[in-house]
């Protein structure tokens, strides 16, 4: 049993092992939005230019997520912007000069580059006939409004340098905000659901749905220059590369993002074809764009869903059913087993992906083991359920023949409980797929790629791109247990 867990782990390792250091290699992210996104892109395509061989990790789930995997070197290279540094993750306000942010940084083995060109700060907006009807025009007037209805970005709602610290230096402890995601409020303020939202200042939604930008009367929010921060050892690795981003400081002025923000959410331009135009304008590097078609995507994000659950439900089967015995046999260690998973299985879905990101990485890996540890509920209480509902007289008749106990869980035990194990299985199998998608927040791929894209853009086709084959992966998942159970 041993070896097979051996042998198990080297194969979940060994893509790591022959792929993951590759010559040339340069590992970039990207937040979930879309300028980051487009930002990403023309680092992806500049790399590329150079001979390099880039992965580009797209719409990473929050700051702390990519700062991180920077620091861990699972990253080289990302676009930040200057406020978020200082403000989210240093924590240090009183860093005020360009020069001390570097030095900070440099301390830290990251480096980054000269402003780009633009201050994309963060705002608070609404609907400009709703702001002239409640004579709204600064976020100080909203403190005379206690029941309006604010709805925010997450990650803003818990930013010091977001409400929680907006809403203190404005004195709107009074009012509250509810959290969802940065491109569906949009929505939900043209649908009148909500009246205020935060807002990006680059954001070509602002013009699109006729915002009204409240303004910053007592200067709360700081300047948020974007800049890309990469590790030190990038320019002893590729200097070339590393040159080449520098010349982009200064020639991305704001009516340029808003632009390209433009293109790539309300044009539904590919980010890839909008990266390549600014290239191909501003510095002029040609680059060869390939945008797949939505077959070919749906096979790569098949493989890569079938790769995250197959994996982690194969390993989870080999350890749970044999936990689900050692509950069933040694009473002293029953509630042990059983109330350990039912834990792990209470800690929320992101968390959990989150929590693993320190110890495997962002990409599949760390995905698989969150689904690892998500699948062993179900197939462990099964199992102990199965072993503990065969009937008393049926062990004993198999007792007083003299059976090893060995022989008896071999040839009666297991067989009899089968099917309730299978159904554990079952389970497993079709939460693991579903959960699955949230992978993509973590740089793992699966069906969650084209969701995440298509909440981005607002694409009802791109989220059901990713929708619809999980539920039929599903679907096709428990009929293949079911055919299994009748066997």
């Amino acid at each position: 049993m041993m070896k097979l867990h051996g042998v198990l782990i080297w194969m979940l390792l060994m893509p790591i092992f022959v792929f993951g250091q590759q010559r040339g290699e340069i590992r970039i992210g990207s937040k979930l939005f879309t300028e980051s996104v487009i930002l990403g892109e023309i680092t992806t395509q500049i790399a590329r230019s150079e001979g390099l061989n880039p992965i580009f990790y797209e719409q990473l789930g929050g700051t702390r997520i990519l700062w991180n995997a920077l620091l861990e070197g699972e990253l080289d290279i990302y676009p930040e912007y200057t406020g978020t540094i200082i403000q989210e993750i240093l924590q240090e306000p009183d860093v005020e000069s360009f020069e001390a942010l570097k030095a900070k940084l440099a301390g830290m083995g990251i480096a980054l580059t000269q402003p780009l060109g633009f201050n994309n700060t963060y705002a608070l907006g609404m609907k400009k006939d709703k702001a002239e009807q409640l004579g709204i025009s600064s976020i100080s007037d909203l403190a005379s409004h206690p029941d309006i209805n604010l709805g925010f970005s997450n990650e803003f709602i818990e930013r010091a340098d977001g409400w929680a610290g907006l809403k203190e230096a404005y004195k709107l402890t009074g009012l509250s905000a509810r959290g969802l995601d940065h491109d569906l409020a949009y929505r939900g303020l043209d649908a009148g659901d909500i009246d205020v939202i935060d807002l990006y200042s680059t954001d070509a939604e602002i013009d699109y749905y006729d915002l009204k930008v409240l303004q910053d009367d007592i200067n709360f929010f700081p300047r948020y220059d974007a800049v890309f921060v990469y590790r030190l050892e990038l320019e002893d690795v590729a200097p070339g590369f590393v040159s080449t981003i520098k010349t982009l400081e200064g020639r991305v002025d704001e009516a340029t993002m808003v632009g390209m923000n433009a293109q790539a959410k309300l044009d539904q331009v590919a980010t890839a074809i909008v990266a390549s135009s600014f290239l191909k304008a501003e510095l002029d590097i040609q680059t060869e764009v390939k945008t797949d078609g939505w077959w070919q995507r749906l096979q790569v994000t098949t493989a890569e869903h079938l790769y995250l659950v197959g994996i982690s439900l194969f390993l989870a089967i080999l350890i749970a059913i044999p936990l689900g015995i050692i509950a069933a046999k040694v009473p002293f260690i029953e509630q042990v087993v059983i109330g350990g998973v039912g834990i792990l299985q209470t800690i929320p879905s992101l968390a959990l992906l989150v929590f693993m990101i320190p110890l495997f990485g962002i990409g599949a890996l760390p995905a698989m083991a969150a689904l690892f540890l998500y699948s062993l509920l179900p197939i462990v209480r099964n199992t102990h359920a199965g072993l503990k509902n065969i009937p008393t007289p049926l062990m004993e008749s198999a007792q007083a023949l003299g059976l090893p106990n060995k022989i008896i869980l071999k040839k009666i035990e297991l067989p009899l409980a089968s099917s309730t194990i299978l159904a554990g299985i079952k389970t497993s199998a079709v939460i693991n797929v579903g959960t699955a998608t949230l992978g993509a927040l973590i740089g793992a791929g699966g069906y969650g790629q084209p969701i995440l894209t298509g909440i981005r853009l607002d694409s009802i086709p791109l989220i059901l791109e990713g929708a619809i084959p999980a539920a039929v992966l599903a679907l096709l998942v428990q009929y293949i247990f079911d055919i299994f159970d009748r066997n």
